[in-house]
């Protein structure tokens, strides 16, 4: 793997001048759906091929789960949960459901940034918690090496490999649900869970509609190895950018969540653009949002999130009438649960004994 280290694209790997000018160059490589359609062809190779894709297992079926401690809350429940992406790894998370059952209702996948407890906190519960009670079934799961997935670490170096397969896994299992409508599937994550989100979305199809929130730049290739700690940017023969990985998103409806503090500072003037020119090319313009807060910072806070629900009521067939006290919206009805409520391990529940453990033992099951 060390051999590919002149291919990574990490971090600030452009200065905003340069990337600037990588998008005219980028833009001067397609002129139709056609060209388009063949340069999006490569993007893809590119990523499968950087992140090694054909190490993994190919998933037969579902995977299994241990589902536990189903918590009745205002309008959903809760319920933690581990599935097994393969012979001895474990995801671990928690599922929204939505109180009133329907015959057939949409997914969302809801992973999230970095840090170490963050499927634990309060703006990670409450969106899930909004969507549920929204009629959603959501499944909310850790980062590799953070809060419950302590089986390998957070810097292992298939960290993006591993998180990018964990998903595919997590949605196998979402659509395996009885109701579950595979015409409606959402993603959205923040800042490093927007990474997730663009990236799977870009490789997956069954994503249906997709909301990266604080992550889409031009310059900005993503601080962690999980990120962009694999040649996904870059071979001999291309070279690309977090902004094109989002437009493969096209058609389907796709929204940019951007702010003023952070790298996606650009986003109404560079990326934004670029991906709308992508979009005229499917005629499908009004599949695409950017929603820019320019006076906040890196997070995905209240008014992300409500520009988020607006478009997942829009494109799922969502209702958000009941959110609403007067003309504005209220997330007051979720109760943040503590992390031990939201445990699916504990000395009562162990990991089971087969479980994989150290960056080294799973790399050496999957044939690194």
């Amino acid at each position: 793997m060390k051999a590919q280290d002149n291919m990574l694209c990490m971090g600030a790997h452009w200065t905003e001048q340069e990337a600037n000018l990588q998008m005219k160059h980028f833009a001067k490589q397609w002129h139709d759906l056609e060209s388009w359609e063949e340069r999006r062809e490569r993007i893809k190779k590119g990523l499968l091929e950087g992140m090694r894709w054909d190490n993994m297992p190919v998933a037969e079926g579902p995977p299994s789960v241990i589902i536990r401690d189903r918590k009745e809350m205002d309008g959903y429940s809760v319920e933690n949960i581990a599935l097994e992406s393969f012979p001895g790894f474990y995801v671990t998370g928690n599922i929204y459901r939505p109180a009133e059952t329907t015959e057939s209702f949409p997914v969302v996948l809801c992973p999230h940034g970095h840090l170490s407890d963050k499927r634990l906190k309060e703006d990670v519960q409450i969106r899930s918690a909004v969507l549920a009670k929204m009629g959603a079934t959501v499944l909310a799961y850790d980062m590799v090496g953070y809060a419950e997935s302590t089986q390998v670490t957070h810097h292992m170096p298939i960290a993006l490999l591993l998180q990018t397969y964990n998903s595919t896994r997590v949605l196998d299992y979402l659509l395996s649900l009885p109701g579950a409508d595979p015409t409606r599937v959402a993603m959205t994550g923040g800042s490093g869970g927007g990474t997730q989100t663009f990236m799977l979305t870009a490789i997956d199809d069954r994503i249906t509609v997709s909301a990266p929130a604080v992550q889409v730049s031009a310059h900005f290739f993503g601080g962690c190895v999980c990120e962009s700690g694999m040649p996904v940017h870059k071979s001999d023969d291309h070279q690309t950018n977090n902004v094109e990985i989002a437009a493969l998103c096209a058609p389907r409806p796709l929204l940019l969540i951007s702010n003023g503090y952070d790298w996606t500072r650009n986003t109404p003037r560079i990326e934004y653009p670029y991906i709308q020119s992508i979009y005229a090319l499917y005629d499908a313009e009004h599949k695409v949002e950017n929603v820019h807060l320019a006076a906040e910072k890196h997070d995905y806070g209240p008014s992300k999130r409500a520009a988020m629900y607006a478009f997942f009521a829009h494109h799922l067939d969502l209702s958000y009438r009941d959110l609403f006290v007067g003309r504005l919206l209220s997330e007051s009805f979720v109760e943040v649960l503590s992390a031990e409520q939201l445990s699916v391990f504990d000395e009562s529940h162990p990991r089971p004994a087969h479980a994989l453990q150290g960056d080294a033992a799973v790399m050496e099951y999957l044939g690194f």
